[in-house]
């Protein structure tokens, strides 16, 4: 349903929150909410996690999926959602137990299909190593969030029931973005905000079509506000798939984004535009930017430079403002990610390309501290645990070194599985997405 009883869903709310306090007291650890985990930055802070595995050891549960996604698991105590898009169209939100690896239900969201080929200006067409069950789900632990690329957007409770559904493209226009719209959801408070970030067209029709951000409740869908992003950029500069990324600043928080030749930031509850930063000429953006302590960390699209930018600027409050690439703190401008995300940890920035060159950098000076090649390809975004960074290809290879500035490789952890979904991190496991299997690595629960 759309919408529903107010009322009901509150009594609700408070019953789940009372049983969900219950699990965590039990389970008293971290969760991995969303797409890149609790603060959207690929780090947990989780301190028992395996450093070696294999099909043969230290395998918790594997759980069979109806193929295939590249969304990330979305875990909260002892829920795991995760999303696909079915060979026959179905577009399914599965919920997996975390101690039993059993699934515990299924819903179909909606159906859809990846439309292949050239790409034709105006209508998205979807990269051969993607489809419609790319964006991540998110959670509050109380309420689910599915979206898909063919602009599903749908929410659930604990047990199944769906809040309420719409379609992003039928209450605002289609999607252009040329190689499929794969942009998460993140909740804020009681809302859940999507980001459309697409080829303004401005070249090729009369009217531009819109990238914007737009807020729903997270118990009606009602929206809340709907904010324009047009930066400027032509065709496929302007296409992003990355996800907005909340910061706390001064303890406020910002939700910032990279895409479109630019990095800005909005306040999540309202939508209005703080600051923004142009010029940032590159390309269509995939990699995600990250936040250490007072410093942000960004690639220019297509494997452009790799920059470090303070968090806040020191405007007057209040007053939208135009940073300057002079407050820009350093740029690297060799081997940047184009597909995975940068991670930071303890003053360093941990990088890989596609083609599989990890870099290790300063966060303060941009040095580089090390640079050393992984095996195969990579479209997984690195995540760290435990001083540890993992690097996930493929081909279901896991490299596992420390995070250090001294290279140093712990093992290589090999499943029999395609891995592009990155990986999750909760309650002293790892959750690996393949095409085929959910993996849960670690010990057993008690």
């Amino acid at each position: 349903m759309r919408g529903g009883c107010g009322w009901t869903v509150t009594l609700w709310l408070a019953c789940a929150a009372a049983v969900h306090s219950g699990l965590t007291t039990r389970l008293a650890a971290e969760n991995w909410p969303q797409w890149r985990g609790p603060h959207g930055t690929g780090v947990s802070r989780e301190s028992t996690v395996p450093v070696f595995w294999s099909e043969e050891r230290a395998i918790t549960w594997k759980c069979p999926l109806p193929e295939w996604g590249n969304s990330t698991p979305a875990i909260w105590n002892d829920s795991v959602f995760v999303t696909s898009h079915t060979d026959d169209g179905r577009l399914l939100l599965i919920h997996i137990g975390a101690r039993s690896g059993k699934v515990l239900w299924t819903q179909q969201v909606g159906t859809g299909t990846a439309p292949r080929g050239s790409v034709q200006r105006a209508e998205q067409r979807f990269h051969a190593l993607h489809n419609l069950a790319s964006p991540s789900p998110v959670t509050n632990g109380q309420v689910v969030v599915a979206h898909f690329g063919n602009g599903d957007l749908a929410a659930y409770d604990f047990s199944g029931g769906q809040l309420w559904k719409r379609n992003l493209q039928t209450d605002y226009g289609p999607y252009v973005i040329w190689y499929g719209h794969a942009n998460s959801p993140v909740i804020v408070g009681d809302l859940v905000i999507s980001a459309c970030l697409q080829d303004a067209l401005a070249d090729v029709q009369a009217e531009p079509a819109e990238s914007y951000l737009v807020a729903h409740e997270l118990t009606t869908g009602r929206q809340r506000w709907k904010t324009p992003r047009m930066t400027g950029a032509p065709g496929e500069e302007a296409d992003a798939y990355t996800t907005p990324l909340l910061v706390d600043v001064a303890g406020k928080m910002q939700l910032v984004v990279m895409g479109g030749n630019q990095l800005d930031a909005y306040d999540p509850h309202t939508g209005k535009q703080l600051w923004y930063l142009p010029g940032l000429t590159g390309g269509r953006t995939v990699a995600n930017p990250t936040v250490l302590d007072d410093t942000l960390f960004a690639t220019r699209g297509k494997a452009g430079p790799l920059l470090a930018l303070p968090v806040a600027d020191r405007s007057p409050v209040g007053e939208l403002v135009e940073r300057s690439r002079r407050e820009i703190l350093w740029t690297s401008n060799q081997g940047t990610p184009d597909t995975c995300s940068p991670v930071a940890h303890a003053l360093l920035l941990f990088t890989i390309t596609d083609d599989g060159i990890g870099r290790c950098y300063d966060t303060k000076t941009g040095k580089l501290k090390w640079k050393e090649r992984f095996p195969g390809t990579y479209k997984a975004s690195p995540v760290l645990v435990q001083g540890r960074v993992l690097f996930l290809n493929t081909a279901g290879l896991c490299t596992v070194v420390s995070a250090s500035s001294r290279f140093d490789k712990l093992a290589e952890n090999q499943l029999d599985d395609e891995t592009f979904a990155s990986p999750a991190i909760a309650h002293a496991h790892i959750y690996v997405r393949g095409r085929k299997t959910l993996y849960c690595i670690g010990r057993d629960f008690r």
